[in-house]
């Protein structure tokens, strides 16, 4: 493992914003750098113990999937490489591996979830009256079951510190306007199924997943951010996937599992991890990351 990234210092470009796991600083006006850090958040609260190498497997994996998902939707990938925007070799270097130049597109306020088993806040919504975000369910349902087919649940996009909200489809409508809420939500559903077909044959199941759209200046769909990643996704191994349980898993249900055995009230501060815990996820990370592409971290 490489030594973690906390917090990116890049003082030749201009800092625009820090998120729970990115740094984003601007290029130029069409342009900006994203990096992905160690941080890891968990119940929207950002930890402090950071896991080395997760930065460098996120963008990897997104980069995956931004290439292979390139038919159904534009992305925010453009031709600039680091070198391009960051020409010091000694100020690239802690850079190198977690940072894409990507173009600048004007996010859309609505976190893009679709859901393919019944888990999560979508299994405690269904628990309580048989619908998630509104969308009513057949009963007899378990924990973790496949739905019968991929939902779009739709969530708010908190700032940092701020918890993510459940909304419906006509609150995206009245956000978005019903054109532009309407293209996210099929593309998404695409991105999943495709996305899942592919996964399922490396012995992945996403049972959900997130995305985050943005807009160029002519109005056109872009995928924005990360895709199809352990933060952003739950990966259960299909080899031992069995519905009424919540499934062992490639991604940060590991973490919230053990941070639910501590005396923490889900606010900031978070708690410190010990070593161990942060052995496991960075493994468990690396796992999705040669599953799904077939290859280490490069």
């Amino acid at each position: 493992m490489t030594a973690a990234l906390f917090e990116s210092q890049i003082k030749s470009l201009p800092l625009i914003h820090r998120g729970k796991v990115r740094d984003i600083y601007a290029v130029d006006e069409q342009h900006m750098l994203i990096v992905t850090t160690d941080r890891l958040s968990a119940f929207d609260v950002i930890l402090p113990t950071p896991i080395p190498d997760k930065g460098r497997v996120l963008t990897q994996i997104s980069q995956f999937w931004f290439e292979r998902l390139a038919h159904v939707v534009p992305n925010q990938l453009c031709d600039l490489t680091l070198a391009d925007v960051i020409p010091d070799p000694v100020e690239r270097a802690p850079l190198e591996g977690r940072s894409i130049v990507v173009k600048r597109l004007k996010a859309l306020p609505v976190e893009a979830v679709v859901r393919g088993y019944l888990i999560g806040s979508g299994w405690k919504s269904y628990q309580a009256d048989g619908s998630v975000c509104g969308i009513a369910l057949p009963p007899g349902l378990r924990m973790a079951d496949r739905l019968p087919e991929p939902i779009y649940t739709p969530s708010t996009k908190a700032a940092v510190g701020e918890h993510d909200e459940n909304v419906d489809f006509a609150h995206t409508e009245r956000t978005l306007g019903p054109a532009v809420a309407a293209q996210v939500r099929d593309t998404a559903l695409r991105l999943y199924q495709e996305a899942a077909a592919y996964a399922l044959e490396r012995g992945i199941i996403i049972a959900d997943t997130k995305f985050e759209f943005g807009l160029d200046e002519r109005g056109v769909l872009h995928l924005i951010d990360e895709a199809l990643t352990p933060d952003s996704s739950r990966f259960w191994p299909a080899d031992t996937y069995a519905p009424g349980m919540s499934p062992p898993s490639f991604d940060k249900q590991y973490l919230r599992d053990y941070l639910e055995t501590l005396d923490w009230n889900k606010a900031d501060p978070g708690p410190a991890l010990p070593e161990d815990v942060v052995r496991q996820v960075a493994d468990k990370y690396r796992e999705a990351l040669e599953r799904l592409t077939g290859s280490g971290l490069s």
